[in-house]
């Protein structure tokens, strides 16, 4: 009994860690993400009032005594922002005007009212000072303005490029961790971890022996048709609409050799969806692979960082296709408690960057298409209906992600 205990004790820590790791990850993922939203907004002098990791009650919160600019920790670490001064402001002339001055920055201290003042008669004297108005910020905690212009205030094609940063930012970052990985620890690859058996295969087969020898347990599968592999997807583009007995080419490693062989199918490539992994192996003979990691050369391994980031960003528009076509159900897909499970265990940059730019409502993607027609037009379409757009998005965006978890649980 307590060795059970012990053992749920230590898988129960073991999803925590997984879980916190996830959300460190993510957290990290957002940050860069309004960190490239900051830097191209700074360089095209738009007004930033504050960057902050996190939502809600700051823990931690400090104004640069330089640009005036909050920067904040919050609380709760599941996103992040960078706040332009105006960027869900009606069309409403700037208070700021080009003189750049503005009320006074909404997080420095005022003297309290000394009990000298409360005398009739008198004026109102504050600690340190003695004035003849109301409340006055305390000199000694002045901060200048941030500068910079309102964010609908600026031309149309510098937002297009604040709103593209982010994605570029995570696209970046996820380019550097695929280059490291594939430097470090190799490429990822699929190992043959067994063979089917002919009863499997043919249903009126009574033998258990497994196929052909022509691909062995151990073989690590490097190219098919002279295209090199990462995913399983990979796997299904080149193979999808062969016939059984078509013969393929593959290139694999075997007992730390290359070598070039030839499989015959065994059954029809006709794929369902992405997902549809039970039909590739039956066609290919295998029972099983796994992932392992390859290391090749120098140029071997940037440009094939390259290709897996690309890969990885077509992956995420084809399963949304998929989906929005029917060809794959909602199971089939990941929502926040789904993508926590796996974050930690794959480059998540790519995906985000991707996501993004999608024209979808309250992402940058859809927010750069407002800012194209606003080009074209010459004028800015209602503030007040973008902004109802964008809130309808996120409430999609949100039920959306809560349907796809719920049917994974159930």
């Amino acid at each position: 009994m307590a060795t059970f205990q012990l053992l749920s004790f230590i898988s129960v820590m073991k999803s925590i860690g997984s879980v916190a790791l996830a959300i460190v990850i993510l957290l990290v993922m957002v940050t860069i993400h309004e960190f490239g939203h900051y830097v191209a907004g700074k360089i095209l002098g738009f007004k930033i009032n504050e960057f902050s990791v996190g939502f809600g009650p700051a823990i931690f919160k400090k104004r640069s005594k330089k640009t005036g600019e909050l920067f904040a920790v919050r609380i709760i670490p599941l996103g992040g922002y960078c706040a332009f001064d105006g960027e869900d402001d009606e069309d409403i002339p700037s208070v700021q005007g080009k003189s750049g001055k503005q009320d006074p920055a909404p997080d420095q201290p005022f003297e309290e009212l000394s009990p000298a003042a409360k005398t009739e008669n008198e004026a109102p004297v504050y600690e340190n000072t003695t004035v003849e108005t109301d409340l006055v910020p305390a000199k000694a905690e002045e901060y200048p303005t941030p500068k910079g212009e309102r964010f609908n205030d600026q031309k149309p094609w510098k937002r297009i490029i604040v709103l593209l940063a982010g994605a570029t930012m995570n696209y970046i970052l996820a380019l550097f961790i695929i280059l490291l990985m594939f430097a470090t620890i190799g490429r990822p690859v699929y190992k043959v971890a067994e063979r089917m058996t002919l009863d499997k295969l043919d249903p009126q087969s009574t033998s258990t022996e497994t196929v052909s020898d022509a691909l062995l347990v151990g073989d690590v599968i490097m190219e098919i048709e002279g295209e090199n592999v990462y995913m399983i997807t990979d796997y299904l583009d080149i193979l999808d609409g062969k016939s059984a007995g078509d013969e393929i080419s593959l290139t694999v490693l075997r007992d730390s050799e290359v070598k070039t062989i030839k499989l015959a199918l065994y059954k029809d490539a006709k794929f369902v969806n992405m997902s549809d992994t039970s039909a590739l192996l039956y066609s290919m003979g295998i029972q099983s692979m796994y992932a392992v990691t390859e290391r090749e050369g120098f140029f071997e391994t940037i440009g094939n960082s390259f290709a897996y980031s690309w890969k990885i960003g077509g992956t995420v528009l084809r399963s949304l296709g998929e989906l929005l076509t029917g060809k794959m159900g909602l199971e089939s897909m990941g929502g926040p408690i789904t993508t926590i499970k796996v974050t930690s265990q794959a480059v998540i940059g790519v995906n985000l960057a991707v996501f993004n730019l999608l024209p979808i409502p309250a992402l940058d993607g859809c927010k750069v298409i407002f800012c194209i027609i606003e080009w074209i037009r010459k004028k800015p379409v209602n503030r007040k209906v973008e902004a109802i757009i964008h809130l309808v998005g996120i409430i999609f965006l949100f039920g959306f992600a809560i349907l796809v978890d719920l049917l994974q649980l159930f």
